[in-house]
């Protein structure tokens, strides 16, 4: 399957809440409307170092999205992206989506000056962490949360 990775659009609003909420559902995660909202006028509006990208198929389709955040490191004069979400649409797995996004996320970064580019996932997540092994480097890092 080709894969088209853009910038984000208002036209895509309608099917970027069901990537959204598909990908909030796989992590049993319940995000409120109200800040579902928010994050999607700063996405599009590229507010507050918040970008979006979403994979495109042949037919014109959104398949995926990746939802970035650009922000400044004590660690570095440049800025770092963060891509906080990833999510290919669970009937279309398999076919690149999620490391198109990748690169279009790597690409978008360098474009901007970012020397860094990191994510997460679940230890369990067994399927994508196939993809992210060869696509980015396992850090020794350790979340916690308050």
């Amino acid at each position: 399957m080709t894969v088209l990775v853009r910038d984000v659009s208002r036209a895509d609003e309608m099917r970027w809440r069901e990537l959204f909420r598909g990908y909030t559902d796989f992590y049993n995660e319940v995000v409120p409307q109200a800040v579902v909202d928010l994050t999607w006028q700063r996405i599009v509006a590229g507010e507050d170092g918040m970008a979006g990208l979403v994979a495109v198929d042949g037919a014109g389709t959104v398949c995926g999205l990746a939802n970035l955040v650009f922000h400044r490191s004590t660690w570095a004069a440049d800025c770092y992206c963060y891509l906080e979400d990833l999510y290919a649409d669970a009937n279309m797995r398999g076919q690149g989506i999620g490391r198109a996004l990748i690169e279009g996320t790597y690409a978008l970064a360098d474009a901007r000056g970012a020397s860094r580019t990191y994510w997460m996932t679940q230890d369990t997540n067994v399927t994508a962490r196939r993809l992210y092994d060869r696509v980015g480097v396992l850090t020794p890092f350790v979340q916690y949360r308050r």
